[in-house]
């Protein structure tokens, strides 16, 4: 594809939702993700994020985050990247492990993701995500654990820990792997969350732990059901427009071929307000922090009657707890997320 051609349907993209939205609120993340967007060129980048600067207000202390997988990492593109502006690093590693790297499909190898995390300290990254999944085809809980170690040994600030899931319309959704039995996979969770919160790192989201302070600022957003643009081909973005009846949805063409001949020719739909009490509660109830109804009303425009009567159900069988009114998981709610949100299917 055409790195120039790209960039400029990316940058007339975003003009083009700025005015269709009418954005002028300033901007305090870029999340730069999706395939591999490290590939691009450090002048590529450049000229994006200025066209972004030329066209929004940034936040001085803006954070941009750029997704790399590990086979990627070059010393001074690295380096380049970090001049640029871009700050925070997510890095795909998935395990240090190369025989569950190979089952996984996974082109790079446990040695560039060792050197991936040593480039980004070198380049100047003191803010970077590793990337972990567990409950992996031919992983044991010695495997986990070993890669939780490992990536704590190499010092990020942020490390996302996620099970595997076999998403429709994948090779492994079509030919299932054998992976671990649950009740592995549940006490390899909790063992490993225990080292994570040993060594410093505090789980504020289902799969994220960080140093103090150093959340995904992105990401937290979109757990808070805030907005955002998204650009690109197959993005989507989340906007309110007027509460509570027009919160939108922006979908972009999924195909770089179809983005790049008309990337406005993406959707929008409304989501309708029978749907708003489990969108808010699907996002915010990831985070360990929780809610409040102030929050909630804020959020989307609706009452407090509307999450109703799901929401004391959840507080009687002990899946919320509710304190002044706050409401965040129990252990017990933590751990059985989906109970608690077939409660607010409309």
């Amino acid at each position: 594809m055409p790195e120039a051609a790209y960039i400029t349907a990316l940058l007339d993209d975003l003009a083009f939702d700025m005015q269709r939205y009418n954005i002028t609120r300033p901007i305090h993340s870029i999340f730069i993700g999706g395939g591999t967007p490290s590939l691009f060129s450090p002048e590529a980048l450049n000229r994006l994020l200025r066209g972004i600067e030329q066209q929004l207000t940034l936040e001085k202390e803006i954070e941009i985050t750029l997704e790399a997988n590990p086979g990627t990492f070059e010393s001074h593109k690295f380096a380049e990247f970090r001049a640029l502006g871009i700050n925070r690093l997510s890095i795909g590693i998935q395990s240090f492990n190369d025989v569950i790297l190979k089952k996984l499909g996974r082109v790079h190898s446990a040695q560039e993701a060792l050197q991936a995390a040593e480039i980004a300290h070198r380049s100047g990254f003191d803010n970077f995500n590793l990337d972990l999944m567990f409950g992996l085809p031919g992983a044991d809980a010695d495997s986990s654990r070993i890669d939780v170690e490992t990536a704590i040994s190499l010092k990020p600030s942020h490390i996302s820990f996620y099970q595997l899931t076999l998403e429709p319309n994948t090779w492994f959704h079509k030919f299932p792997p054998k992976l671990p039995d649950d009740e592995i996979i549940f006490s390899t969770q909790k063992e490993c969350q225990k080292i994570l919160a040993e060594q410093g790192y505090q789980q504020y989201e289902v799969s994220a732990y960080s140093k103090h302070g150093l959340q995904c600022r992105h990401n937290v957003n979109y757990w808070q059901f805030g907005d955002y643009l998204g650009i690109g081909a197959g993005a989507h973005g989340k906007i309110t427009q007027h509460l509570p009846q027009e919160i939108v949805r922006s979908i972009k063409p999924k195909s770089p071929e179809q983005y790049l001949s008309n990337a406005q020719n993406g959707g929008v739909e409304v989501i309708p307000t029978t749907e708003l009490p489990l969108e808010f509660i699907m996002n915010h109830l990831r985070l360990k922090q929780g809610f409040t109804m102030e929050i909630y009303q804020a959020a989307t425009g609706m009452s407090s009657a509307t999450l109703e009567p799901a929401l004391s159900d959840c507080v009687k069988q002990n899946l919320l707890i509710r304190q002044h009114n706050h409401y965040y998981c129990s252990e017990q709610g933590w751990n059985f997320l989906d109970n608690i949100l077939e409660k607010f299917i409309s």
